[in-house]
């Protein structure tokens, strides 16, 4: 087997590029704002006139921007060392030099690049004690408006804030985690905010009356637990938005705010998950299908829904982050992930039916040099019959060791996207399977139901049918190794812990080790949301106990390689410092990686050039080489 640093380095270096917002039109085309980590870590550029022009070269990561309509600002988003406490700042793109270097892609110019540093932004919030999120700029530019604790410590409620006056007020309290949806109405009158309900898989729609804090609840399901998607507004009273409501998958209804009148886009039973993009003249809407894990954009036209045609993309992938469409409906900008592509963004002409890449982010190999999954995934017979799918990439070699790949969540999905780590291992000769055990999301809420609580094991035992099916993909199940980060760290703890005959080494990153420690130690106001995953610490509390890979660390025999960030705020670093001592203690192989500027993740450059290589080092020595 060849050694996979040198590969997995350079595939560390590939650069990507994020849609982030889409400006008024403008001949021959809107402006973009665009997150791109051309110097290491994500930093604000514009895209205008061909050219990408960096605007931001700071000492934190950009995690969000948006454009101030009727004006040359934008409002980012930014926390300090990953502790997700971000601040909402304004710039002044004019007064943000742009950087010649950054549009050759030349690196170490970039670095040294006179865009705008910390001095040059304007605080909008500077409370360190909490979090701020953006949730939309008024059509007037005059407001802007946020998710943030700084009311309780715990809830996040809707803030605005008077841009002229940069005075704040608490618009509605809704005594729970909330979340933004889409901004406000075209007429600038109503705020849209997520609600999450008392269920799992559970939320609503809550639109805001700005003047006078008024909250309509939408779309409601008081008979059900069902997610109910932002909306997609085509003029003021009318929009379009996804809910599960009644169904098993996520379909889109058009919603008359005036009568409260619901219309199915298009009828009978969506064999997909599916979302929504729409333009504010209501001239075209775009709807995203889930197939499998693989985007499938359809445009729909006028308020009839009419059918159109099937957006065909590059090639196989996701849409990234959020599609948007021009205000006129011309052209659907949108960032691609592939397993060949890391992410770079494209408009799609509606009229000319044909996508235009607008961004090349730097790449260390062509994409004929990467690797490509079965495609439709594999589907593996669990205990109870329930089949998983599972993304299965293979090296050239048979009987290859194996990695196991498990996604963080629960509530998420492995899907047809770039990995990194993925390519790395498969260059070095690993197989990689990527199962989406039950509980992710993309399979209807049925599917992604059957872990919650006191059912937690059943997706580990999903691990278990994984294994049994390797020796019938072609790889060695002697020698097969779990990798996973946040939820997918605790299922690694979890499979070394209750299936230590099966597993001959892990790799955890920010995993929870202890649900119990979890659930008391994690930030406020994720602990309730948490919770209604994982179990009550009042009610579960003898089963959260029964399913902590920590309390079975003495069936741990497999070596294991532990990356956490010191300032996470969602799994505390403590659930991996207090595996690694019980493991150290008893003899047992366990090297914890600690990083102290990063959070929920490693989001800097260097420290994943750091990290990821020692990981893959750790199961070259311990999986060992050769076929």
């Amino acid at each position: 087997m060849p050694a996979a640093e040198p590969a997995i380095r350079a595939l560390l270096e590939t650069r990507s590029a994020v849609l982030a917002d889409v400006g008024p039109a403008a001949a021959p085309e809107a402006r973009l704002l665009v997150r791109s980590d051309l110097t290491g870590t994500m930093q604000l550029y514009e895209l205008a006139g061909g050219e990408l022009r960096q605007h931001t070269a700071l000492p934190e990561p950009v995690a969000s921007a948006h454009y101030v309509p009727g004006t040359r600002q934008a409002v980012l988003a930014i926390d300090a060392g990953g502790n997700e406490r971000h601040q909402l700042y304004r710039l002044d793109l004019d007064a943000a030099r742009a950087n010649p270097a950054a549009r050759s892609h030349d690196l170490d110019a970039a670095r040294a690049s006179p865009a705008a540093r910390s001095h040059d932004l304007e605080a909008l919030t500077a409370d360190p004690r909490y979090g701020h999120r953006f949730a939309g700029v008024s059509p007037d530019g005059g407001l802007l408006a946020y998710v943030s604790n700084r009311g309780n410590g715990v809830d996040f409620d809707l803030w605005l804030c008077e841009l002229e006056t940069r005075a704040h007020r608490c618009l509605y309290a809704g005594g729970a985690w909330c979340q933004p949806a889409s901004g406000f109405s075209p007429d600038g009158r109503i705020v849209s905010v997520l609600r999450p309900g008392e269920r799992p898989l559970d939320n609503d729609l809550v639109l805001v009356d700005v003047d006078t804090g008024e909250a309509r609840t939408v779309l409601t399901h008081a008979d059900e637990p069902a997610l109910v998607g932002p909306p997609a507004w085509i003029d003021e009273s009318t929009f379009y938005a996804s809910t599960t409501a009644g169904a098993d998958f996520a379909r889109i209804l058009r919603y008359d705010l005036a009568t409260g009148a619901t219309t199915p886009l298009f009828t009978g039973r969506p064999r997909f998950d599916q979302e929504v993009v729409s333009s504010r003249d209501g001239s075209a809407v775009v709807v995203i299908e889930n197939r499998d894990g693989v985007s499938a954009p359809l445009v729909y036209h006028g308020p009839s829904g009419t059918p159109g045609d099937a957006i065909a993309l590059p090639e196989p992938g996701v849409l990234a982050g959020e599609p948007r469409l021009s205000a006129d409906g011309a052209r659907l900008y949108y960032t691609l992930s592939t397993p060949r592509l890391a992410g770079d963004v494209f408009a799609y002409d509606l009229a000319a039916k044909a996508s235009r890449r607008l961004t090349r982010s730097p790449a260390a190999f062509e994409p004929g040099e990467l690797h490509t999954p079965d495609v439709p995934p594999t589907r593996v017979p669990s205990f109870d019959d329930e089949r998983i799918p599972a993304f299965v990439y293979r090296p050239a070699q048979a009987r290859a060791p194996v990695v196991v790949l498990v996604h963080g969540g629960p509530e998420a999905q492995a899907t047809l996207a770039f990995n990194p780590v993925i390519q790395g291992l498969v260059k070095a000769g690993y197989g990689v399977v990527v199962p989406n055990v039950r509980g992710s999301t993309g399979y209807g809420k049925r599917y992604a139901s059957l872990d919650d609580t006191r059912r937690r094991l059943d997706a580990v035992r999903d691990l278990a049918a994984v294994h049994e099916a390797l020796a019938q993909l072609g790889f060695d199940g002697d020698r097969a190794a779990l990798w996973g980060g946040s939820y997918g760290g605790y299922m690694v703890l979890a499979g070394l812990a209750f299936q230590p005959r099966l597993w001959a080494a892990g790799v955890d990153i920010v995993g929870i080790s202890d649900l119990i420690t979890f659930l008391e130690h994690t930030s406020d106001y994720r602990r309730a949301h948490r919770e209604r995953e994982y179990g009550s610490l009042t009610d579960d509390r003898e089963f959260l106990a029964a399913a902590s890979p920590l309390r079975h660390a003495d069936a741990i025999r497999a070596p294991l390689f532990v990356i956490h960030g010191r300032n996470d705020p969602r799994v505390p670093v403590s659930e991996a410092e207090q595996l690694a001592a019980n493991l150290t203690a008893r003899g047992v192989r366990c090297t914890l990686q600690i990083y102290e500027d990063e959070g929920h993740g490693l989001a800097r450059l260097e420290n994943r050039l750091d990290a990821y290589p020692r990981a893959v080092a750790f199961l070259d020595e311990v999986l060992g080489r050769g076929g």
